[in-house]
């Protein structure tokens, strides 16, 4: 049942990625989580997000400009790694935290605290028409590259101020694509070097026929995404998601998840 519920799940998030505004990291990794503790699903859903990149970095990174991935991609490199030891030493950190909400008593952690506060931190965001607005100049690249990168090694969550940082660049839209595939992959690799040091020496086992599994399902929503749906926005889809992801982040916030 879980196998056949994240390969679907990143089936369609790869496929809805392209016009729903939700990168497959944010789609995907709650529904890992529904069965692996965070920091497992945080991993599996970075190894599935890092070989959709590599096949869309074999398409299109060719294009990348050197130079924004110099003064974006670098920090963006060293804060995942800085992000992604955050993630470990929160999953490190077990003392639970009780709680009582309208007569039940529950128990979460501070790693759930963080995880769910994130995502409904970019949920809110990619709502948000002010923040689909705000444009950066070049010379604050170096910053959204560090924020890009530290909130995509701390929860995978890099491409919403990748996109905003690097969309006033005067990128042509290949330029645009192709160094952001870059980017995303430098991060990925940075923040999968942490996670494997640390299961490893956890003994922590990652399921790998479900990453293998997930990351095949993901390249065929791709090809149909772009087949039948390319360059369409759909704001019903859009808001389903939305309202999902806040569900999630609630029971992830809960201990429910």
């Amino acid at each position: 049942m879980d196998i056949l519920v994240v390969c679907l799940t990143a089936f369609f998030a790869s496929l809805l990625t392209l016009f729903s505004g939700f990168g497959l990291g944010t789609l995907l990794m709650p529904v890992v989580a529904l069965f692996f503790p965070l920091e497992v699903a945080i991993a599996t859903t970075a190894i599935v997000h890092l070989s959709n990149n590599l096949m869309k970095l074999l398409l299109l990174g060719k294009h990348a400009v050197m130079k924004h991935i110099i003064k974006f991609g670098l920090p963006a490199t060293l804060f995942a790694f800085i992000g992604a030891y955050l993630l470990i030493a929160l999953g490190d950190f077990n003392s639970p935290i009780n709680y009582q909400f309208s007569g039940y008593q529950g128990t979460t952690s501070y790693i759930n605290l963080v995880i769910g506060g994130v995502i409904l931190f970019f949920v809110s965001l990619e709502l948000s028409p002010k923040f689909a607005n705000l444009r950066f100049a070049e010379r604050w690249l170096p910053y959204g590259g560090a924020l890009s990168g530290f909130f995509g090694g701390l929860s995978g969550h890099q491409g919403a101020f990748r996109s905003m940082f690097l969309v006033k660049s005067n990128l042509d839209k290949k330029q645009f694509i192709g160094t952001g595939v870059v980017i995303a992959v430098l991060v990925d690799v940075a923040r999968l070097l942490v996670y494997g040091v640390s299961f490893s020496s956890h003994s922590v086992k990652v399921d790998w026929m479900l990453v293998t599994l997930a990351s095949l399902c993901a390249f065929i929503g791709v090809y149909f995404g772009s087949k039948f749906i390319e360059k369409i926005t759909i704001n019903i889809i859009k808001s389903l998601i939305s309202v999902l992801l806040v569900l999630i982040s609630f029971l992830i916030l809960m201990g429910l998840i």
